[in-house]
């Protein structure tokens, strides 16, 4: 299984070049970024990372449903280079982190070792190696900087690997210098990417990499964002590390963490900017951490309603409600069984059980904190303990019906979107991108009526790509702003860019370098690797 081999390794960047084409398709940045980091610390850097943004083809907010989803990685991406230092006169740990975008203002910090032992430790427990306790590195999730997301990555490192071993074994003072060409805040994943790169990067240079899998550095970099206050379900941290070229990744989360490739047929992925930021952390608890909430209370509620089983400070997702009430095995059902569109099919016909009874007259399909809590069968303060006490959300009104609508059904889309591209290949008929496309379309209308992850931008946006040809087109990413993709036919696309340029207000005026920003073609690209420089 992909998920259990080892992180690329190339011991240098000819090597690199050479090997993966179209990911290195600029080598003077690569060398710029080795160039750059040798004049600002005096030294070359030991290792390069690299983690890719990612798009998701489609399977949008269901991941941390458990729901499989097909995303690609993309070869816009973040490179990390950096090296140990002399530790003389520094603290463990430290870290000097510079980027080269000037915006970033260069910043160092040190982790600090927090002791579960009260007061002083004596000299006898200094010498019996006892360090229980774990690291710890601020970072202010209520104002985040761009040094926060490598700090995210950094504390994996130290309390896996650094805690709680002997005392002789500290992580090393670090150099680190970072450029990136995933947009911020534009539904790419330039944050997991940026998380992902700083977990192996630290990995890399403490010598921590023995044993670690592509898998390993999944679960890392998943639990790694959650410091910068983000829920995610680990389809973007998924997308940057495992992916292969030329393909779409089926990535499965239940009952454990799988991905097989599926290879895209034969047209073009166009990306294109609303020219919308949505910073995922500063709004989650209105939108995304909401959404999480939403769709947990929403599996419990319906799970009741299907006479489910469920313990009582059990927190299931619609994944799981599906399985048991189609009956899956604790193994879980085989990919290509066809037993999980069954059961969704027959789960989805039950869907109405979520909408208030009231919504035949008022239109309101919303439900209070005090009705939620009273369809989950539990009590107030287990509720709140069980799904409110472990994340901060902020709403008078959940969409219980509207949220799992889009889930369940979103959920079929990927199986059927999945199946299309298996039964073409490479090489698909016209008929079969326009289902394709049809299903991109359902997606994106699914993630703004009942998801409401859609923005008036995004919904114009997709509307004027459709309209210049593209068989589909829908947000990627958590919405709200950032990327649309669409699926265009290979020879029409550089028409296809240019009408589209045209169209959408926000690109009129931009010079051809900023537009090469905003709009462009990809291909699917390799996930996550390093380079050591022997």
């Amino acid at each position: 299984m992909a998920t259990h081999l080892r992180i690329p390794i190339y011991t240098s960047l000819t090597h690199l070049f050479s090997d993966l084409g179209t990911i290195a398709d600029n080598p003077a940045k690569w060398r710029h970024l080795s160039d750059e980091f040798e004049l600002r610390f005096g030294r070359k850097p030991s290792h390069i990372v690299r983690a890719p943004g990612r798009i998701n083809l489609i399977g949008e907010h269901i991941d941390y449903a458990l729901f499989g989803v097909l995303p690609t990685a993309i070869e816009r991406d973040i490179l990390i280079a950096c090296a140990p230092r002399d530790s003389l006169g520094l603290s463990n740990g430290t870290v000097n982190a510079q980027n080269i975008n000037p915006h970033y203002l260069p910043q160092t910090f040190s982790p600090v070792f927090k002791s579960s032992v009260s007061g002083e430790l004596s000299q006898d427990t200094v010498n019996a190696g006892v360090r229980a306790g774990e690291w710890h590195l601020d970072i202010d999730k209520k104002e985040l900087h761009w040094e926060s997301y490598v700090k995210a990555g950094y504390y994996g490192v130290l309390n896996k690997f650094f805690s709680p071993d002997a005392f002789s074994d500290y992580p090393m003072p670090v150099d680190f210098l970072v450029t990136g060409t995933v947009p911020a805040a534009s539904g790419l994943s330039s944050s997991a990417a940026m998380v992902v790169a700083s977990t192996l990067a630290f990995l890399a240079v403490n010598n921590k990499l023995e044993g670690v899998t592509k898998h390993t550095l999944v679960e890392m970099a998943m639990e790694n964002e959650k410091r910068v206050g983000v829920n995610n379900g680990g389809m973007d941290q998924a997308a940057s590390v495992i992916s292969t070229s030329s393909s779409a990744l089926y990535v499965r989360f239940y009952p454990h963490l799988t991905a097989s490739p599926a290879v895209i047929p034969r047209g073009t992925l166009v990306l294109a900017n609303s020219c919308v930021t949505s910073e995922k952390v500063v709004h989650a608890r209105t939108r995304y951490n909401l959404r999480v909430v939403e769709t947990l209370a929403a599996a419990r509620i319906l799970a009741r309603h299907l006479d489910v089983r469920i313990g009582p400070r059990e927190r299931i997702t619609l994944r799981e409600v599906v399985g048991r009430f189609g009956g899956e095995p604790a193994g879980g059902w085989h990919e290509d069984s066809g037993k999980l569109r069954a059961a969704l099919e027959k789960t989805i016909d039950h869907i109405e059980k979520l909408r208030p009874a009231s919504a035949e007259t008022d239109d309101q399909e919303g439900v209070s904190l005090e009705t939620m809590i009273k369809w989950s069968g539990l009590s107030e303060e287990m509720f709140r303990d069980v799904y409110l006490s472990w994340v901060d959300v902020d709403t008078t009104n959940f969409q219980l019906y509207r949220r799992g609508k889009h889930v369940l059904t979103e959920a079929m889309r990927v199986l059927q979107f999945r199946d299309i591209c298996l039964a073409n290949g490479g090489s698909a008929s016209d008929i079969a991108l326009k289902e394709l496309g049809d299903l991109m379309n359902a997606s994106h209308t699914s993630c703004s009526v009942d998801y409401d992850c859609s923005c008036p931008e995004l919904d114009k946006l997709t509307q004027i790509c459709r309209d210049a040809g593209a068989y589909g087109s829908r947000l990627t990413g958590a919405g709200w702003g950032g990327f649309t993709v669409s699926l265009v036919a290979e020879d029409t696309v550089t028409q296809f860019i240019k009408t589209v340029r045209e169209k959408y207000e926000q690109f009129i005026g931009l010079d051809d370098e900023s537009l090469a920003d905003v709009i462009f073609a990809t291909k699917p690209s390799s996930g996550a690797l390093y380079v050591v420089n022997e």
